[in-house]
């Protein structure tokens, strides 16, 4: 026997009762996003029809069994039993309608997701050219303006071109100072 209730705001209540077992269900669902919370408690079987209060502090479910009377309190998704009776004769009580069962779930099953297709092989890069920029990668040269960077084949290690580190203009080995901006060079 199992009941229901929509509490607003995309959120509804499901509570139903399995043998010895009361299992209650929360189901949220907004803005394409869903979420569903369950807990089962041992309470017996039920003697009447649960009943249900809205409180400032979400919702209280009365359960009636052989055993007792059960409290269970609902917040959001949070589900948890109440240890003592609480006050409820100020609180609204809601309709609470009878259904064939709890839904294991309003969510379609997922489609396995299809196998990636292999990537193409890279191309050789092309000399890249932004302004007075110029790269490229075999070998890799880099020139800006006046200054150039190597590596790789075709660097010249027999005679290494120095730069100015303030303006980086290309010095000759026996420099003293900069030809370009005049910094003394160390």
């Amino acid at each position: 026997m199992a009941y229901v209730c929509e509490l607003g705001t995309g959120q509804t209540l499901y509570i139903d009762n399995q043998g010895n077992q009361t299992l209650i269900t929360t189901h949220s669902s907004s803005g394409g996003q869903q979420q569903q919370s369950s807990s089962g408690f041992v309470t017996g079987s039920w003697t009447s029809p649960p009943q249900l209060f809205q409180t400032a502090n979400g919702v209280i479910i009365k359960i009636t069994a052989a055993s007792g009377e059960h409290f269970v309190q609902v917040q959001g998704g949070s589900i948890a039993v109440m240890s003592g009776t609480p006050g409820v004769s100020h609180a609204q009580q809601m309709q609470l309608q009878q259904v064939s069962g709890t839904p294991t779930s309003s969510m379609p099953p997922m489609k396995p997701l299809e196998p990636m297709k292999p990537l193409e092989p890279m191309k050789p890069l092309e000399p890249m050219k932004m302004g007075d920029m110029e790269m490229s990668m075999n070998p890799m040269q880099m020139r800006m303006g006046n200054m150039e960077m190597r590596i790789g084949s075709g660097s010249s290690a027999a005679s290494p071109k120095h730069y100015c580190s303030q303006c980086g203009a290309k010095l000759e080995p026996n420099d003293r100072f900069c030809s370009s901006c005049g910094h003394r060079l160390s």
